[in-house]
């Protein structure tokens, strides 16, 4: 990569992603996990003697030192055209005693896909942590306003009121469910492979098995139990899949900050730096959500990424090269890219400015008419059959026996004085009362939230 900011091509390297998860990602990073799973593969040869003790311990302090470079790497590959050998050849070139035997019985995709199961321990780490977060903000977000009353919302119309509090519960449990589901893939994801050309480890000879446990061991990973050159992309595209999941719960959330955030709305603004902030070039009375479109545009891109995985299932035989060149931009940006969104939805919602009065304002604009069910079923409870409640109370909702509202109109209703007080009535269509069950349900959400945070 050039260290010349106004030669970056790629949008991730200056604008998007955190620096340390793109570091994961660097090229010298993954030269020195691809070292690293030579040398155990060397040390592990050794234990099982098959190659020579003082070649392995050789092999395995270049592999850890300084001097098999990226340059030299480069200068290789650029001469032989195959990434791997060139890694094979540079390292050689630094063991000494154990040059003969560096690489010994494997083929590319040991290394490299084994060194991808390295990379893959660190991000599911770092993603299961940005998980834990959100869902840990969206979590206190509902204690917090257990019995906030809002409008709620179906097919963009007033429905009946929630409360804030509920919708915030509703959001940190599907965020907990994506960690429960990466906990479960993560074991079928991270795994690696020293089983030779076609899979089988007769490179190896009898001690394949021995072999190719001694190195997982090594590096904490688990083995393909039946790859073919490389370990099955069926993994990698469950995972990528994963990641499109992750992304249409982000961009939900976001859509949500992005409506209510709506002028006409108003109820929750995302984080605004009044000091310095600009909001718009010309309308400068904007306080746009530009974090939660911003999320809104990358989650569709991570989706995106998830097709050419499903389409590297697909390879010729026992392997080829089709998976390799799109996997390289895929996997880190996925990664990355997740990461980034996961990162500014925890400060989104921990710096979530929260309008109770507006919330109140909205249910009151309805007139009362979000509480026609509740009078409805008590209605019915009241013996009058369900159908009919509906009806009347429809046509009443409408307006058709006065102006007014809602409350006012039920009070001076004969049909309703039958069966209601005034007192009744007004406990009936009060929102506040009405979301007491909300509240309720936050509690028992919240209680089974924080135990599975705290596992």
């Amino acid at each position: 990569m050039t260290e010349n900011p106004g030669e970056l091509f790629c949008p991730l390297e200056f604008r998007y992603g955190r620096p340390e998860v793109r570091a994961l990602f660097s090229r010298e990073l993954r030269l020195r996990r691809a070292l690293r799973v030579e040398a155990a593969l060397a040390e592990a040869e050794a234990e099982l003697g098959i190659i020579p003790p003082h070649a392995a311990q050789a092999i395995a302090a270049a592999a850890a030192g300084p001097d098999v470079t990226l340059a030299e790497v480069d200068r290789l590959e650029a001469e032989i055209r195959h990434d791997v050998m060139a890694i094979v050849r540079a390292l050689g070139a630094q063991s000494g005693v154990g040059a003969p035997w560096v690489h010994y019985g494997a083929t590319s995709a040991d290394i490299t896909d084994t060194a991808l199961a390295l990379e893959f321990q660190d991000a599911v780490r770092i993603l299961r942590g940005d998980l834990t977060e959100l869902a840990q903000t969206l979590t206190d977000l509902a204690h917090k306003y257990r019995g906030t009353p809002e409008v709620g919302r179906t097919h963009g119309q007033y429905a009946v009121p929630i409360s804030f509090g509920y919708k915030m519960a509703v959001s940190a449990a599907e965020v907990l469910r994506h960690r429960k589901r990466l906990d479960e893939l993560a074991p079928r994801l991270c795994v690696g492979k020293m089983a030779g050309a076609v899979g089988t480890g007769a490179g190896f000879g009898p001690k394949s098995f021995e072999i190719e446990s001694a190195v997982m061991r090594r590096l904490g990973l688990r083995a393909d139990e039946a790859p073919t050159q490389i370990v099955g992309r069926d993994r990698i595209a469950e995972f990528t899949g994963w990641l499109a999941l992750v992304a249409s719960t982000a961009e939900r959330l976001a859509t949500e900050v992005r409506n209510l955030q709506r002028s006409e709305i108003a109820e929750v603004q995302e984080p605004f730096d009044e000091r310095r902030q600009v909001g718009s070039s010309t309308m400068a009375q904007k306080r746009n959500p530009v974090v939660s479109e911003n999320v809104t545009s990358l989650a569709r891109l991570i989706r995106a990424f998830a097709l050419p995985p499903l389409e590297n299932m697909a390879l010729w035989h026992e392997r080829d090269l089709a998976n390799t060149a799109n996997e390289r931009i895929v996997l880190p940006h996925s990664i990355v890219l997740t990461d980034d969104i996961l990162r500014k939805l925890i400060d989104v919602h921990t710096g979530l400015k929260v309008d109770a009065e507006r919330m109140a304002s909205n249910l009151s604009q309805s007139g009362g008419s979000v509480m026609v069910e509740n009078l409805m079923l008590a209605l019915t409870a009241k013996g009058v059959p369900r159908s009919e409640a509906h009806e009347f109370l429809r046509t009443m909702s409408r307006g058709e026996t006065g102006g007014g509202s809602l409350a006012a109109r039920a009070k001076s209703d004969p049909t309703l004085q039958k069966y209601f007080t005034g007192a009744e009535l007004d406990q009936l269509l009060d929102p506040a009362a009405y979301v007491q069950a909300a509240a309720a349900k936050t509690d028992r959400v919240v209680e089974a939230l924080r135990r599975e945070l705290a596992a």
